[in-house]
C-alpha cells in the first residue's frame, strides 16, 4: 500500500479502514440473553379432577379422592390418596393404548407435546368430524390440532353425567391428519372415538402413526385460533395413558382473537370498547361496555336497542 491514495479493490484505503471501524463498533446481539419465563397470557385448559363433577367414561375405573390424614379433623398434617383411571379428566393416549407393540406414555418425547397449537370450532350440530367436516377449516400447516366442539359448548367436561353423543374424530379425518404429518391431536370430551365404533379405527390410525392423543381437554377458556401449547402427561413407566396438564397461551396476530359462527365464518371475539358518544342514548351509562356478542350490557340491565353489528362502529 502507498499512502492514503493506495486503493483495495478499486476502493480507497482510507475508507475501507472507516468501513471496517463502523462494523467493530457496531452493537451485536446479545445472543446469550433470554427470555424470562413466567406464567403470563397461558390459558389453563385442563379439566378439573373430582369426583362429583368429572366425567368417566362408561365402563372405565371411577374417581375416588380421600383423606388419609387430615388437619382439618386435628391431624398434624393432611394427606391424600387418590384412586383413578389413566383416561381421567384430561389426559394423553400413547401409542400402546391401541398398538401392540406401540410406545408407554413414559417413552412419549416432548417434540409433539409443546409446540404450536390450532383450535378447530366444530359446529354443536356436528358430531361425526369426518374429511368433510375437517376440511370445511383452516387446519392443514398445523402441526397440532385440536377441535373444540359440542362438548366444550355445553360444558360436558365439567359435568358427571356420560354422554354417549359426543363429537368424535371419524377414521377418514383421522387419516388425512396423520398424512398431513400433524404430531399431536387434541379433543375436548374423553374420547376421540366415536362411542360404540365397531373397531377403534382412529385410535389405531393416529396412535398407529406415533401421534398421541389428548383427550378431555377443558376449552371453554379459548376460542379457535392459533396457540403455543404445553401438555405434559404423568411420566407413569409402562403404561398406556397419563393425566396431563394443559395449558395454551395467544400466538400474536392469531385468529385466536377471533371466535367463529356456527357456520364457520370468523366474527369477532373480542369485547370491542366504544365510545359512549357512539351508543344510543338509553345506553349511556357510565359503565357500558360491548361484549363479544355486541350487546351493550350494564349490571342492572341488558337492552335489545343497544344491539349493533359488530363492526359497525370503529
Amino acid at each position: 500500500m502507498r499512502g492514503v491514495g493506495a486503493k483495495i479493490c478499486g476502493v480507497p484505503s482510507l475508507a475501507v479502514a472507516v468501513a471496517l471501524g463502523l462494523l467493530a463498533c457496531a452493537p451485536r446481539p446479545d445472543t446469550t440473553a433470554t427470555r424470562e419465563l413466567s406464567a403470563e397470557g397461558w390459558i389453563d385448559v385442563t379439566a378439573t379432577l373430582d369426583p362429583v363433577r368429572t366425567p368417566v367414561y362408561e365402563g372405565d375405573a371411577p374417581l375416588k379422592f380421600a383423606f388419609l390424614k387430615d388437619m382439618r379433623k386435628g391431624d398434624k398434617l393432611t394427606l391424600s390418596v387418590y384412586s383413578l383411571g389413566a383416561h381421567s379428566g384430561t389426559h394423553i393416549d400413547a401409542p400402546m393404548h391401541f398398538v401392540a407393540d406401540g410406545a408407554p406414555i413414559d417413552q412419549v418425547t416432548l417434540d409433539p407435546l409443546i409446540g404450536a397449537a390450532r383450535v378447530i370450532e366444530i359446529p354443536d350440530s356436528v358430531r361425526a368430524i369426518d374429511a368433510g367436516e375437517l376440511n370445511r377449516h383452516d387446519w392443514r400447516g398445523a402441526k397440532r390440532v385440536l377441535f373444540r366442539t359440542r362438548s366444550t359448548l355445553r360444558g360436558w367436561m365439567d359435568s358427571p353425567e356420560f354422554h354417549r353423543d359426543f363429537a368424535y374424530i371419524a377414521p377418514d379425518a383421522a387419516r388425512l391428519l396423520a398424512d398431513a404429518g400433524v404430531l399431536l391431536v387434541g379433543v375436548d370430551y374423553i374420547s376421540a372415538e366415536q362411542f360404540g365404533a365397531p373397531a377403534p379405527r382412529t385410535h389405531q390410525i393416529l396412535l398407529g402413526r406415533g401421534i398421541p392423543i389428548v383427550e378431555g381437554l377443558d376449552l371453554r377458556p379459548v376460542q379457535a385460533g392459533d396457540y403455543d401449547l404445553i401438555v405434559l402427561p404423568l411420566k407413569v413407566r409402562g403404561h398406556e395413558g397419563a393425566p396431563a396438564r394443559a395449558i395454551l397461551r395467544t400466538k400474536t396476530g392469531s385468529v385466536a382473537d377471533q371466535g367463529r359462527s356456527d357456520d364457520g365464518r370468523v366474527e369477532s371475539a373480542k369485547p370491542k370498547k366504544r365510545s359512549i358518544r357512539q351508543l344510543p342514548s338509553s345506553c349511556r351509562t357510565r359503565k357500558a361496555t360491548y361484549l363479544p356478542n355486541s350487546v351493550v350490557r350494564t349490571p342492572l340491565e341488558s337492552r335489545q336497542d343497544c344491539w349493533k353489528a359488530p363492526n359497525s362502529v370503529a
